[in-house]
């Protein structure tokens, strides 16, 4: 068997030696919290797992030796992490690529003869062809790098919205959209005179689809909607919303930012002419995301922004411009990040993105209202305290959390 120190200090990816880890070779972690009393005692005295505990051990026992940042206390209580709607933790796999890039063959990509550019432009390349693969693209020339989920959305919003929207037009929203799929959305609004429709919830406190088909006319020219909403944590069908808006010519973007890590993505099913998804929520590092587009669709685009590695000519006058995706990617892009986030995407599906959305409940517990303040105030609340789960937590962080929650209902009802 592999021991947890083995395992962390060869810093190996979790999927090749799954079968060789028990729940004693990924110890689960608590949260800000501490164990009660009872939980401590009956904790303190369980003995090594037999061959059918470790049969039985759950996805987030055998991963978290890949996450050493969970292995942490803080004031004397375990960490339990439940924020991973905001940003995902990162496997040693990741970091160990990004070390090795930085150490070993740090260059510019696309623009050197010599050999640590072509081994750096090989990598990030790659890169580019896993993303494709992940969301299963037609064509790897369809995924274009970016900052992250944001800044794909206004690439969209100033390179195909500013070009293509005017006075009259229709723009539709939910307003359960983050506030990066709506505030874009409101620029291009007032500087083209396009409208803002948007989409309410049901009585249920979800978004109400008839609502959304019903304001769909020829007015309509693209549809932004989130595929698994980062507060409801509702999935919108968009398949059929595609659809829908297919038959009257209007777009569809696709924040994808909350599928994307928990979930089989098939942009090819789906049918949205964007769709966006950022590395940091994909256990990837910070600073790179993604936007997929159709490739014709990004051909006919102009580019976001100006500068190297995006032109085909330089004239004193003008300048004639790269064919996507180079076309979107001005200047030096985030070489290591975008490597490191091929890694990711091979110990995710290593894992196999099927096996983590069974495995994943829904419990980190972030306060606030998550860049989604309309619908805050659609629901009639300030703030709310939301537990977002990823594939390496456990059920007795779930368990602790919940004792937590318990005790801090009965504090506040009670008379003091």
């Amino acid at each position: 068997m592999v021991s947890a120190a083995a395992a962390a200090s060869s810093l190996r990816c979790f999927p090749p030696s799954l079968g060789n880890r028990g729940p004693g070779a990924a110890t689960a972690r608590g949260g800000l919290v501490r164990l009660s009393s009872r939980r401590a005692r009956s904790t303190a005295g369980v003995a090594a797992p037999s061959r059918e505990a470790e049969s039985a051990a759950s996805l987030g026992d055998l991963t978290r030796v890949d996450f050493p940042i969970l292995d942490q206390e803080f004031d004397g209580s375990k960490l339990v992490y439940f924020d991973n709607g905001a940003t995902s933790q990162k496997p040693s796999c990741v970091m160990k690529t990004l070390d090795e890039y930085y150490r070993f063959y740090n260059s510019n990509v696309h623009r050197g003869i010599h050999v640590l550019s072509a081994k750096a432009t090989d990598a990030y390349e790659s890169a580019r062809t896993k993303v494709a693969n992940f969301v299963n693209a037609a064509n790897s020339r369809e995924i274009v790098f970016t900052r992250n989920a944001t800044e794909a959305i206004n690439l969209v919003a100033y390179s195909w919205g500013m070009s293509n929207l005017k006075q009259g037009d229709e723009i539709v929203l939910t307003i359960a959209e983050h506030h990066s799929a709506i505030v874009p959305w409101q620029f291009v609004s007032q500087k083209t005179g396009a409208t803002l429709k948007y989409v309410g919830l049901t009585k249920e406190g979800v978004p109400d689809i008839e609502q959304l088909k019903g304001l769909l006319s020829n007015k309509t020219k693209i549809v932004v909607v989130h595929h698994v909403s980062n507060v409801l944590g509702s999935m919108l069908p968009i398949e059929d919303i595609v659809t829908w808006s297919n038959r009257i010519g209007a777009k569809v973007l696709v924040d994808a930012c909350q599928s994307v890590p928990h979930m089989p993505v098939d942009v090819q099913r789906l049918g949205a002419d964007f769709l966006v998804a950022s590395s940091h929520k994909m256990c990837g590092p910070t600073g790179v995301g993604f936007l997929h587009g159709k490739f014709d669709l990004l051909s006919s685009m102009e580019p976001f922004l100006g500068g190297g590695e995006m032109i085909a000519d330089v004239f004193q006058d003008k300048s004639t411009y790269a064919e996507p995706p180079s076309r979107f990617e001005a200047g030096t892009p985030a070489i290591g990040e975008a490597i490191g986030l091929g890694t990711a995407i091979d110990y995710l599906s290593q894992i196999g993105m099927q096996k983590i959305h069974e495995y994943e409940h829904g419990v980190a517990i972030r306060s606030g209202h998550h860049c989604a303040q309309i619908l805050h105030r659609t629901l009639g609340i300030n703030a709310s305290a939301r537990a977002s789960l990823h594939f390496y937590n456990t059920k007795e962080e779930v368990d602790v959390f919940v004792d937590a929650l318990k005790d801090t209902i009965d504090f506040l009802t009670s008379e003091h």
